[in-house]
């Protein structure tokens, strides 16, 4: 390729992925196929990570249209072939602040790349939510995709909605966990989620585990998971999370019977019309909560 090349994108390695034509059959993570597809970009296929299984996780396809968007699985099931077999012309990935290909093993990674273009964007906890959503809208936009008309008022309207509420005498603690087992839960640090980050700048009262091991998230028995007094579970929906209602500690089913559930994907789309889906849910229950 060269300078002149009719199509160039810049990604968030600061690399740019060139192609003789606006690309048209887009290969992309999960995550990002699902927000890319609120722009009118239809994934020729997707790809999941090692969290995932043999089908796509519904948790993190958003609307995709799955019965004509090719999931090509995920973890050791993934090989540049497997990838490749619906003829991309641009794959579009995620990582987590180090430019790794995230889903991908590196040596899968760098084939990928020299058999097509490939563009990443950067979904890390150091990036705001606002700043993640700008680039898929950029790179929607580049692809020939446009927003959908009001979804920037939408999103404006939830998170007014949302600050009102949590304003409100009597809002609830707000816990985001993920359930690991039968025994421990995994309790998110607020601040180093972008999603929960806004959540905690309208004014939503985030409960912070206590301080230790583990970066995003700490490792805690459900009977510690329930002293932290949720009003409000966010729960992670992600396939390998287990179903909260199966959770039979009994002090956290005394804590969860008081307790108002929103369904949460740690891997959320970047849409402004999927983030305003969200802070809806989290409005609805807040405001539950605080009228008892």
């Amino acid at each position: 390729m060269t300078e002149e090349s009719a199509w160039s994108f810049a990604d968030d390695r600061g690399q740019l992925a060139v192609a003789d034509r606006r690309p048209s059959r887009v290969l992309a993570y999960v995550q990002a196929g699902a927000t890319l597809w609120d722009y009118g970009i239809r994934p020729e296929g997707i790809f999941g990570s090692g969290h995932d299984g043999a089908e796509p996780d519904r948790a993190k396809t958003g609307t995709l249209p799955l019965d004509t968007v090719d999931y090509r699985g995920a973890g050791d099931d993934l090989d540049v072939d497997t990838l490749l077999r619906g003829r991309p012309d641009l794959a579009v990935a995620v990582s987590y602040g180090h430019g790794q290909l995230y889903g991908l093993d590196p040596d899968t990674a760098k084939r990928l790349e020299e058999r097509v273009p490939v563009v990443v964007i950067d979904v890390g906890q150091a990036r705001t939510l606002d700043r993640v959503a700008e680039r898929f809208a950029e790179l929607a936009s580049a692809l020939g995709g446009a927003s959908v008309p009001d979804a920037a008022g939408e999103l404006h309207a939830a998170r007014e909605r949302l600050r009102t509420a949590a304003r409100a005498p009597g809002a609830p603690r707000v816990v985001a966990l993920s359930p690991a087992g039968p025994e421990q839960a995994y309790v998110a640090r607020p601040q180093m989620w972008p999603e929960l980050r806004v959540l905690a700048e309208l004014g939503v009262g985030l409960v912070a585990p206590p301080d230790g091991a583990g970066a995003n998230w700490a490792t805690v028995g459900w009977e510690d998971a329930a002293a932290l007094e949720p009003g409000i579970v966010l729960t992670d929906i992600r396939s390998n999370a287990v179903p909260l209602d199966g959770i039979s500690v009994p002090a956290w089913q005394a804590a969860g019977q008081g307790a108002r559930t929103v369904p949460w994907n740690p891997e959320p789309l970047c849409s402004p019309q999927a983030h305003a889906r969200f802070l809806a849910l989290v409005a609805d229950a807040v405001e539950g909560a605080s009228r008892g």
